[in-house]
């Protein structure tokens, strides 16, 4: 009995370790998302604030295994790489914040297409000669690495004119993306769609797939 009941004791001991350890993260995020509110509320960011953000990511490792604030960390390694944080970098981070700062928000929640105003059925993709845009949080990465893996099947990738074919929304995306800055994009896509221009709006996990088989 007294080996069950060290074995029981040690149990116990793994099981509160755990609930600490989730203790712990779950502050850690609240705190990880009351800064990235209060850094956004301007809808500016400055390269002070990155490098703090940066820094307290480093020293408070236990958030990093949701997956959005892995993409946030991994964002923010890519932007400080070179030392030089360009306007397309910024609007990246930016927006990837504004992800994880959604009010309505489950971290890790993956954008689901009846949310957003998708092209239902999914339109079939071709590459040679079409022009995309990208808005929002990618899991395939920045918003630079998609744009440079349709270039090399042939298309174009830039802002959203009336020349676009698709416009793909980014697999981090909330119920209330009119509010977020990547929402408007998504709206002007439904007027140019309204009105008659042949543009498809389709999401992140389509577009992989399409550029997976291509």
């Amino acid at each position: 009995m007294l080996i069950n009941w060290r074995f029981d004791m040690s149990d116990q001991n793994i099981r509160d370790g755990q609930f600490h350890g989730k203790e712990i993260a779950d502050r850690q995020t609240t705190q990880l998302i009351g800064m990235a509110q209060g850094m956004i509320a301007d809808g500016k960011l400055v390269d002070a604030e990155i490098h703090f953000l940066h820094k307290w990511l480093v020293a408070n490792e236990s958030v990093r295994s949701n997956p959005l604030i892995s993409i946030l960390i991994a964002r923010i390694d890519e932007i400080l790489a070179d030392g030089i944080i360009d306007e397309d970098e910024r609007e990246s981070l930016r927006e990837t914040m504004t992800s994880l700062t959604a009010a309505d928000f489950e971290l890790g929640e993956i954008a689901k297409s009846t949310d957003l105003p998708v092209c239902d059925p999914a339109p079939e993709i071709h590459f040679d000669n079409t022009r995309f845009c990208f808005t929002g949080t990618f899991t395939f990465g920045k918003r630079k690495d998609c744009e440079g893996a349709v270039a090399e099947l042939g298309a174009n990738a830039g802002s959203l004119t009336k020349k676009t074919d698709f416009l793909v929304i980014g697999e981090y995306a909330t119920a209330s993306w009119k509010q977020e800055a990547f929402g408007r994009k998504i709206e002007k896509a439904v007027e140019m769609r309204e009105n008659g221009d042949p543009i498809f709006i389709i999401t992140e996990a389509h577009w992989r797939n399409a550029v997976s088989q291509a």
